[in-house]
């Protein structure tokens, strides 16, 4: 966000985060006392949030990693077997490919 302007020459998606961030230390902090921006360490977190994406790719890997736990604590009941899935139920079929070419 070094220049505030996005790919398609509007703000970027982060903008408003850092007006509001930027608001925050107008308002709390001044040229002698600091401590005021403390106050705006939320602000500060959903600007960091909106650039790097972390709690969110985290939030995702949790979902992902018990969406695989459930899975494998309930395998399926009708699972194809390694066999079937190879040869797309093709192969060991003469019968069928006679009847469909309607050879004896």
């Amino acid at each position: 966000m070094a220049s505030g302007y996005g790919l398609s020459g509007g703000p970027s998606r982060c903008f408003p985060f850092w007006q509001e961030l930027l608001a925050c230390y107008v308002v709390n902090t001044n040229s002698d006392d600091m401590s005021g921006g403390k106050k705006c360490l939320p602000a500060l977190e959903d600007y960091y949030e909106c650039l790097h994406h972390r709690k969110e790719a985290a939030r995702a890997r949790r979902l992902q990693q018990a969406y695989r736990r459930a899975e494998a604590a309930s395998p399926r009941e009708n699972a194809p077997k390694a066999g079937s899935i190879r040869n797309l139920g093709l192969l060991d079929r003469e019968e069928d490919t006679k009847s469909v070419l309607g050879k004896k």
